[in-house]
Order: structure tokens, then C-alpha cells, then sequence
């Protein structure tokens, strides 16, 4: 499921697109907002329906195989370890899965089957396919560390793939590092007496309400934040504050004032953090700066807005 920081990652996309473009039409810009997350969600079956179709590649290139005038004795003979994979069975008959591509009409593996193909013949040449094709021993466990090997080593970093996504999305570019730790934690999670659950989104419907506050109080208030962020910086001229900079910035006013629940300073380690992968090299120190100086301001004024103990 999406995680909060990564809520504040397309909120951040979002207001920045906002602002670039001098809408004032909010209900669109929320609306995109939430598909842009949706999206999310698509990549992540996908990747999953991937497994399946490789799986099922193998097994239709065995029993061409088999087929063949003068078949080996190897090819007649297949292993078969592969093909029975416990976790690629799980996913494969998994009704929630397959409904969500069904209904979704994700049919991208259908249409361009030159990447399963792709992924399966890396599949075959590597050591870990032949190591675990030639182990003697079967287990569930064995099944879920060689699924979880072969994203990591073969189906994550692969460019092509990687490339083939944002041909599709635009926005799954910056998804894509995430889906993966987020299926790989999928991988993990199986347990043989336990049937796979697709699952949801959003952890709860707090935290997809987060999505549109977060968003609307930091587009409706930006110029006042904007203000604050001057006042506490009046050596520097507003032009020479990086965009980006800019806006993290509001947001965690946003989160100081609007937000009592959020903790001040999760507010302000979750923007540094977000600056070392969105801005400049010297962002994260200078985001840090300001937002203690804003915070030091506010909680001394008592403007700043939070309830229970441990949230400053």
C-alpha cells in the first residue's frame, strides 16, 4: 500500500503542476491528482501479472518442445520446477488479481509480449534460474526466495522494462522505485497456509483523505506560506529559492498549522527526505533551516496547531 511519504511525493507533483500553469481549477487538478495514485496501484498488478506470464511462457515453449521430430530426451522430459512455482501459482489464481486486470483492462502482456519474452529468456541464462531448477529439494520457501531473487536481480533493474513503463505513464517514472520495494514486500509476505490478498491502496480512509487536504490547504494558502517562508529568509530573494524548495516548504507549513495529529518534526524529516530525491544537492540542509526556524517561530507565538503530547 502507498505510504504517506509518497502521498506527499504526488501532492508535491501536483502543486508544483498547479502553479506552473496558473490553474484555479481545483476539482480537475484533484481528480488527476488521485488517478496519478491510482495508476500507482495498476503498475503494481502488473508487475505482479508478470510473474504469471513468464511462468506460462515457459510452459508453452515445453510443450512445443515436446512436439518437436527429434525431441531430447531433456525436452521430452522437462523439469517442471518452474512451472510449478507455489508463488506464481498463488498469484495466477488469484480471483482479486485477475478481476482488477480484467476490469481495468490491463492487457498490456497480451499486447506486447516482446518483454515477456525479454524477461523470460534472462530468466533462463541466469545462475539462479539454473540453481534453482537444478536443486533436489522443493519447498515453499525455496519457491518465495527464488521469486523474490528474480525480481531483484532480473525484473527491477531491468531498463527495458523500466523504459516500457513510462512510455505508458509518465507518472509511473518516479513510481516505479517504490512499486518495486512495495512487491517485493508482497514476495516476502507469502505464507503456504495463507491465501494471497491483493489488498488496497491506501492503508486507511484517513490517509485517503490526506491525499486532497494536504493538496487543497497547501494550494489555498500557499501565498500565505509563501509570506512566512520570506519573512524567515530575508536574505534571500525569492528567485533564488528553488521551485521545488518552495513548495516543500509550504507544505510542511501547511503541516505545522493545518495538520494537529502530525508530529513537527516527522513534518520535517519527511521533506528533507523528499528534497534529496526532487531538488538540488544543497536543498535538504536548507529546507532544513528554514522549517526550524519557521517551527521555533511558531511554537513561541503559540500559532503553531497541534494536540496530544510528543507532536511538536
Amino acid at each position: 500500500m502507498i505510504n504517506r511519504r509518497h502521498i506527499r511525493v504526488k501532492v508535491m507533483q501536483s502543486v508544483y503542476a498547479m502553479l506552473q500553469s496558473k490553474s484555479d481549477v481545483l476539482d480537475k487538478e484533484e481528480k488527476y491528482l488521485y488517478k496519478s495514485i491510482d495508476k500507482m496501484f495498476d503498475l503494481y498488478v502488473l508487475i505482479l501479472r508478470l510473474f504469471v506470464e513468464v511462468k506460462n511462457l515457459e510452459k508453452n515453449n515445453m510443450k512445443i518442445s515436446q512436439k518437436k521430430f527429434l525431441a531430447t530426451s531433456e525436452e521430452l522430459n522437462p523439469k517442471t520446477k518452474f512451472i510449478n512455482n507455489a508463488i506464481f501459482k498463488s498469484l495466477e489464481e488469484n480471483v482479486s488479481l485477475n478481476n482488477y486486470l480484467e476490469d481495468k483492462k490491463l492487457n498490456y502482456w497480451t499486447l506486447d509480449t516482446e518483454y515477456v519474452n525479454d524477461i523470460w529468456r534472462v530468466t533462463k541464462e541466469s545462475t539462479t534460474y539454473k540453481k534453482y531448477i537444478n536443486s533436489e529439494t522443493t519447498s515453499f520457501q525455496e519457491d518465495k526466495e527464488f521469486v523474490a531473487t528474480l525480481f531483484k536481480e532480473i525484473i527491477a533493474p531491468n531498463d527495458k522494462l523500466a523504459d516500457y513503463f513510462e512510455d505508458k505513464s509518465i507518472g509511473w517514472v518516479d513510481d516505479i522505485p517504490f512499486v518495486n520495494t512495495w512487491v517485493l514486500k508482497t514476495i516476502n509476505q507469502f505464507k503456504p497456509s495463507k491465501p494471497f490478498l491483493l489488498g488496497h491502496l491506501y492503508k486507511d480512509e484517513d490517509d485517503k483523505k490526506f491525499v486532497v487536504e494536504l493538496f487543497r490547504k497547501v494550494v489555498l494558502n500557499h501565498t500565505e506560506f509563501e509570506k512566512e517562508v520570506h519573512d524567515k529568509t530575508p536574505n534571500w530573494d525569492a528567485d533564488r529559492i528553488a521551485e521545488i524548495d518552495m513548495i516543500l516548504i509550504k507544505m510542511a507549513i501547511c503541516e505545522f498549522l493545518k495538520f494537529p495529529s502530525i508530529p513537527s518534526r516527522v513534518t520535517i524529516n519527511e521533506y528533507i527526505e523528499i528534497s534529496k530525491d526532487y531538488s538540488t544537492n544543497k536543498s535538504s540542509f536548507f529546507i532544513n533551516g528554514v522549517l526550524d526556524k519557521i517551527l521555533k517561530d511558531f511554537t513561541a507565538t503559540k500559532r503553531l496547531n497541534k494536540i496530544g503530547r510528543g507532536l511538536l
